[in-house]
């Protein structure tokens, strides 16, 4: 049963992965917004499902939200007029459930800001941001799980001090190094080290949700590895705090590689 566990596993990851290389290297815009949108679509449902929120509205207003955004990428306007739409509609019908302007903040909101790094900045951004999460990810685990004896959160056991520096280490140092392709060395390292810390308290704040709620994962789409939200859990927090940090410090347009390919850049900068 192990072997057939981690055998699932591993295919699943290397599907996930192919599937995530594809989809930069192609590089169109449409494509990268569809696939975001399927992600963006398990990842709700299993909130809702989480959540045992009745009834079939905060679909229609996600799928709302999810169509203007090709068009129109601004989060945070998108964001706060569903919000009024949902919360006017529900004092309307004289029957208000705050519980169903979660799915709406989350995950909702931090996939359309992923979409609006991608619109904003290129596909090179999200790249940029998957190198960060996933080293994260992936040192916290393998220190933590060999080294770790300080618990980091009450929230989970498994999760220790010496995986989160090790993760945050690991997460700063690569995103520094893939970040350079696009801004300057300072740039690389603030954002790299804030969206690798960022990264680590969206896969906290996914445990508490489902540790609150009584469950092991967020689903079970991903044979393997559980749900869509367990896979994108640190890339939801991560994408903000990016998102705002780019808009500080002015984006790339001025590198002259906004918009361009994966492939263009690694060319470009050569």
């Amino acid at each position: 049963m192990e072997i057939n566990s981690s055998k699932e596993r591993l295919i699943t990851g290397f599907a996930l992965i192919g599937t995530a290389f594809a989809v930069i290297l192609i590089n169109i815009n449409f494509i990268t917004w569809f696939v975001l949108g399927a992600i963006t679509f398990f990842a709700f449902k299993e909130t809702i499902d989480m959540l045992k929120i009745e009834g079939n509205d905060l679909y229609i207003y996600a799928a709302i939200v999810w169509l203007i955004s090709y068009f129109y990428a601004r989060p945070e306007i998108l964001i706060f007029a569903v919000l009024i739409i949902l919360l006017g509609s529900m004092a309307y019908k004289n029957s208000v459930n705050y519980k169903k302007i979660f799915p709406i903040l989350y995950p909702l909101a931090p996939m359309v800001f992923i979409w609006t790094l991608v619109s904003d900045s290129g596909i090179y951004t999200l790249v940029w941001l998957i190198f960060i999460v996933a080293a994260t990810d992936t040192a916290a685990y393998y220190v933590g799980k060999n080294i770790g004896t300080v618990l980091f959160s009450p929230v989970s056991p498994k999760k220790t001090w010496e995986g989160f520096y090790g993760g945050v280490a690991a997460g700063t140092l690569i995103g520094t190094i893939v970040g350079l392709f696009l801004t300057s060395f300072s740039v690389s390292l603030t954002v790299s080290f804030l969206v690798s810390i960022a990264s680590i308290f969206g896969d906290l704040f996914e445990s508490y949700i489902k540790r609150s709620v009584g469950v092991k994962d967020s689903g079970n789409i991903l044979p393997g590895h559980g749900g869509m939200l367990d896979r994108v859990d640190g890339y939801l927090f991560g994408a903000v705090v990016m998102a705002i940090l780019l808009n500080f410090f002015g984006g790339f347009a001025e590198n002259g590689v906004q918009n361009t390919s994966f492939l263009q850049v690694i060319i470009e900068t050569k």
